[in-house]
């Protein structure tokens, strides 16, 4: 399919039906796990690297289709850091 994961200023968006926010993803991560294992044998992954990843299908939780996902801008994406920089903590300028 060729879609890439939505950056930071992006987000997928189905064709078909509308939906912005439920999508099942396939792929394939290669990456290195620091293991951290209890003397009783029970682990846990403590810190993972991921070193590769490829998605190689996103399809729309609602109606199915995996040949009708866009990256799409997000609405806010034309907001600049300074923008947020400006307000106080209360939200006002």
């Amino acid at each position: 399919m060729g879609i890439a994961m939505p950056g930071d200023n992006e987000r997928w968006r189905c064709t078909g039906c509308g939906n912005l926010t439920r999508f099942d993803v396939t792929r394939t991560v290669r990456s290195r796990d620091f293991v951290h294992l209890e003397l009783s044998g029970d682990g846990r992954v403590e810190e993972r690297t991921v070193l590769s990843e490829t998605i190689e299908q996103v399809k729309c939780r609602w109606c199915g289709a995996a040949d009708r996902i866009e990256t799409i801008a997000r609405p806010d994406a034309d907001r600049s850091v300074s923008d947020t920089s400006a307000e106080s903590p209360t939200g006002r300028a």
